[in-house]
């Protein structure tokens, strides 16, 4: 294999030890270059991870990269790209790989032999699951106005009529081509990089990934979901951000919503978009207290999407 992997650190050591530890575990040889970056985290995550590095004999093929800042998920990941890139001109793929995840065997080597055998595709995101290995939703469409309405709705006819276009279909078992996939797993060619850039640092953390796979579409770039290439996703563990629980989403996740539809589809367009999810969620409150069910929707959810939305003045995207 001819593939670096990134994984980008805030306070999340011991999650990260156990990465590295699955990526030797999984691998016949000496494991792909692996570059961990440390987004200035508070604690002493960094140091543990060097240590495990040092007293685990993983030198040959991990190291730590202080970042110096916290500038976000994007920016981390860019200081791992640049890293891996840089005086290498043999590498020709790039895993990013969050912190919380664990690799299956095989999992690097799907993504990078799918896309050595079939060049036009630009992106390849891994089959996510539960450790139970149940499947988790990780090959998405692009957001729009319908596809909005249907995910803060979650009423079985609005997805059935909305069909196409829902955000996020159940997992399938075979590899297709979709509009994007999630960057807890997402393999990326370094000849997209070469056409489009890197990820966008505007975005803190979430849509980074929705915005990158969007410009290498419009390059040009397919985007492929490879579910031989099954990797363990702990959600949540790494962001804070757990579906199913009611903890308060962050400022950043609404901003970066609000800059995605702003820049990429224009600030009418996105109060549209806002429109239609503040229809869509209390419909899925009501059916919720019908059913007799509480809602799994964060806390304060449909406040903030009111305070941070794109009608917000002032708020450039």
């Amino acid at each position: 294999m001819s593939v670096a992997v990134v994984i980008v650190n805030f306070r999340t050591g011991p999650l990260v030890v156990d990465c590295l530890a699955s990526i030797e575990a999984c691998s016949t040889g000496v494991p792909p270059r692996t570059i961990v970056v440390d987004n200035d985290s508070p604690d002493d995550s960094a140091g543990l991870i060097e240590s495990a590095i040092s007293e685990r004999g993983w030198g040959s093929w991990a190291a730590l990269v202080p970042s110096g800042h916290n500038g976000g998920f994007a920016a981390g990941n860019n200081i791992g790209i640049r890293a891996a890139i840089a005086g290498d001109n043999t590498l020709e793929h790039i895993l990013l790989l969050n912190p919380d995840t664990i690799i299956r065997p095989g999992a690097i080597e799907a993504l990078d032999g799918f896309m050595a055998t079939h060049p036009r595709v630009g992106i390849a995101g891994s089959r996510l699951e539960d450790p139970d290995t149940t499947p988790q939703r990780s090959a998405f469409r692009f957001p729009t106005i319908a596809g909005e309405f249907e995910s803060a709705a979650r009423l079985s006819p609005v997805t059935r009529l909305a069909g196409p276009r829902v955000i996020a279909p159940p997992a399938r078992d075979i590899p297709h081509p979709t509009d994007w996939v999630a960057g807890a797993s997402l393999m990326i060619r370094r000849e997209v990089l070469d056409d489009v850039g890197l990820l966008d640092e505007s975005y803190f953390m979430y849509y980074e990934e929705v915005e990158f796979c969007r410009r290498a579409a419009c390059a040009g770039w397919a985007c492929w979901y490879v579910p031989e290439s099954r990797v363990v996703h702990l959600v949540g563990q790494a962001s804070g951000i757990v579906h199913g629980q009611l903890k308060r989403r962050p400022r950043y996740w609404f901003d970066s919503r609000r800059r995605y539809f702003v820049t990429q589809h224009g600030r009418a367009y996105a109060i549209l978009v806002d429109l239609a999810w503040l229809v869509g969620a209390p419909l899925h409150r009501l059916a919720s207290r019908a059913r007799g069910r509480a809602s799994s929707d964060p806390a304060h959810l449909l406040r903030d999407m009111l305070a941070h939305g794109a009608a917000r003045r002032g708020v450039s995207p």
